[in-house]
């Protein structure tokens, strides 16, 4: 009688015991909604919509141009924020990080490549390695190291990390097309550099220069998986790839193909003459567009 009294406290100490870690584990698993209600349109399933196939006996006429996309801008910003990812965003230079450094076995894997020793190579000619980039996301620093008593005893070299905060500007390369099959024009980019804005020991900015190129025709498959925050309705966000394709961003013309191959700071002295000439410029392709199919 003894012996089964102890034996059902004890079945009944291990029931007890099995349930209580249940209960812990279902409420730790639980799953909480964050939000009103569950999003299903949302989901980007990472679908690109191809580019219709262009002859070359069908392009009328084409130009190049090489703009800059400011992220101080208002309409920028979504390429800007969040500077740390958040839950369900991440800034596009945090997508190009992750996709550069994780991405190698995608179907169609981003491609960087070198600027060149004076950073004007654009052209696609060196293609860089996942260590290459890491060590361009990654740079070494050295820091001279003081004793208690405010003297100089050395450099030191640390890792630094180059965050999405650095990168306010991102400059494309794209071509202007007018197609006499379709009777339209379009913009197709064909690269773009992450600006990286260096700065001296005051914090003051001394330029950008680009980290590398990327090759964008790859980058679409990446960008079209990344949900992007939408100024108007928080309930129809847009992928990367969206704002890209639909020209959701503001810009400014740098440079044009030309017979010299210079930039149009080179020969306005930047500034304010820049920015005309740039606008200068874009009415000029309006007008030719205008021309073209008129009748």
């Amino acid at each position: 009688m003894n012996n089964f009294f102890k034996f059902t406290l004890l079945t009944i100490s291990i029931v007890s015991f099995s349930f209580e870690n249940n209960s812990q584990t279902v409420l730790q698993g639980a799953y909480v909604r964050d939000g009103a209600y569950e999003k299903q349109d949302n989901k980007l399933g990472g679908k690109v919509i191809e580019w219709p196939y262009l002859r070359e006996a069908d392009v009328m006429y084409v130009t190049r141009v090489w703009q800059v996309i400011d992220l101080k801008q208002k309409i920028n910003q979504p390429f800007y924020y969040p500077v740390e990812p958040i839950r369900d965003r991440k800034s596009l230079f945090d997508v190009i990080r992750d996709g550069l450094l994780e991405g190698a076995s995608d179907e169609k894997p981003l491609m960087a490549f070198d600027p060149g020793p004076t950073n004007v190579d654009d052209a696609f000619n060196v293609l860089l390695s996942t260590e290459q980039i890491y060590e361009i996301l990654n740079p070494k620093d050295s820091v001279m190291q003081k004793d208690k008593f405010g003297e100089d005893i050395g450099w030191k070299v640390t890792n630094g990390r180059i965050g999405s905060d650095q990168i306010t500007q991102y400059l494309v390369k794209e071509d202007w097309i007018w197609d006499r099959n379709r009777s339209e024009r379009y913009v197709r980019i064909i690269g773009i550099a992450p600006l990286f804005e260096g700065r001296d020991e005051n914090d003051v900015s001394i330029g950008t220069k680009p980290l590398f190129w990327l090759y964008y025709p790859n980058c679409r498959y990446v960008f079209a998986r990344e949900e992007a925050f939408n100024l108007l309705n928080d309930a129809q966000r847009r992928s990367y790839d969206d704002l890209f394709e639909m020209r959701y961003f503001s810009s400014y013309i740098v440079k044009e193909s030309n017979v010299h191959n210079r930039n149009i700071n080179s020969y306005t002295g930047g500034g304010m003459d820049a920015l005309a000439e740039s606008e200068r410029i874009k009415e000029e392709l309006f007008i030719l567009e205008h021309d073209l199919w008129h009748y």
